[in-house]
């Protein structure tokens, strides 16, 4: 019997090659070998104490069933008071919708904007789901390159050569996950500039906000005025800023169209995300937040290490994110593409990096510091051993 016919625009999304050199390092470590994983892209820590006891309170009182589809209005609240103080933003709850994390908000957001055909500029290098996104929606990706040599700095004449009267919207990611790229205020006023004159949405991804490293500061372009702001949507989420991974809960604020068919359309998909976790992430944004303060200051000490090891090496150039937590070395001394690099030190010295490709940089590779300091060195050690053999080898 013939193969019943599937969909051609699922069938063109590529797997994500973060998971997939994810699971291949898992595979290798359930083999009994110590691989050491510079591949994760979540805290290494563990959820806040206090947001753990919220869930389990929730628990005990039968906090189990639906929420409105949209978020608990006590979570809604929390967040705009949250956008406010933080990023300097006013939105109602209802302007606001909780997703299942931060990448359901972002398709959300793509797929409530797009028609077939529509273009959606993606500032590269870039997280290896904004494309998939795109083109599952009915969209096309239109990518504009960052000079790595200007520190991956917006470069607004690119991102103007770049509009087309298909263009819908630009995805912007500051902190940037890949390059750990922080954008400054002038970089983010060229961005609203452009997005107001030609009626462009920004899809603002800000889930890193709370890990940037002075003297960066992170600012949300939906702050720079009026017009922006109805132009923005604002994705972020608890995952990051609370080590919340698991947890899924993510949120987007938005115009009131734009927040309108996203809710609609999550009413015929996921429903409400998790009820537990929404209590828990309303102590996560109100309770404590000295958990946040000390896991920055971690990451940025492993950052440092990381950064001077890797400049220290034969062929790396590192240049020094100034938020995230990833390292993005340039590896382009050693003529091989960044697929076969990782795939040969995964190999040879049990190191789990992630190929740039994925990131449309293959120059590159991107190191995950969400790791212990003592597993952080023994990786550096075995990655300056191999490099070393490499440069040596006939």
């Amino acid at each position: 019997m013939a193969e019943a016919q599937l969909s051609r625009l699922i069938g063109a999304v590529e797997p994500s090659q973060t998971l997939a050199m994810d699971a291949r390092a898992k595979a290798l470590a359930a083999e009994g070998k110590d691989v050491v994983m510079f591949g994760a892209g979540e805290p290494d820590f563990d959820t806040p104490q206090n947001v753990k006891d919220a869930a389990c309170r929730a628990i005990a009182e039968g906090r189990t069933k639906y929420t409105p589809v949209g978020g608990t209005l006590a979570l809604r609240e929390a967040i705009a008071r949250k956008l406010q103080a933080d990023n300097g933003v006013s939105y109602p709850p209802d302007r606001i919708v909780v997703t299942c994390g931060a990448k359901h908000a972002l398709y959300n957001a793509v797929r409530v904007l797009c028609n077939p055909g529509d273009e959606f500029i993606i500032l590269s290098p870039h997280w290896v789901t904004y494309p998939a996104q795109v083109v599952m929606a009915g969209g096309r990706p239109v990518y504009v390159p960052a000079d790595p040599r200007d520190g991956y700095r917006l470069d607004p004449d690119r991102i103007r050569a770049a509009v087309t009267p298909r263009t819908r919207a630009i995805i912007l990611n500051s902190p940037n996950n890949p390059t750990g790229w922080v954008a400054g205020p002038g970089e983010l006023r060229a961005l609203a500039e452009i997005a107001v004159a030609n009626r462009i949405h920004v899809i603002s991804d800000e889930i890193y906000e709370k890990i940037v490293y002075p003297p960066a500061a992170h600012i949300s372009v939906a702050s720079l005025g009026e017009e922006i702001r109805r132009l923005t949507v604002l994705v972020n989420g608890v995952s990051k800023s609370h080590a919340m991974t698991g947890w899924r809960i993510g949120y987007l604020a938005a115009p009131p169209g734009i927040a309108k068919l996203a809710e609609r359309l999550q009413s015929h998909c996921t429903s409400n995300p998790d009820s537990v976790a929404q209590a828990a992430a309303v102590e996560a944004m109100t309770g404590d937040q000295g958990f946040v303060d000390a896991m920055r200051r971690e990451f940025l000490s492993r950052r440092d290490y990381l950064v001077r090891r890797l400049s220290a090496m034969p062929g790396i150039v590192c240049p020094t994110p100034q938020g995230a937590f990833y390292s993005f070395p340039d590896i382009s001394a050693f003529g091989t593409d960044s697929a076969a690099f990782a795939e040969d030190l995964l190999e040879k010295a049990l190191v789990a990096v992630v190929a740039g490709a994925a990131f449309g940089a293959d120059s590159n590779i991107r190191l995950s510091y969400a790791a212990s300091m003592e597993r952080i060195e023994e990786g550096m050690d075995r990655m300056d051993r191999y490099l070393r053999a490499l440069r040596t080898a006939p």
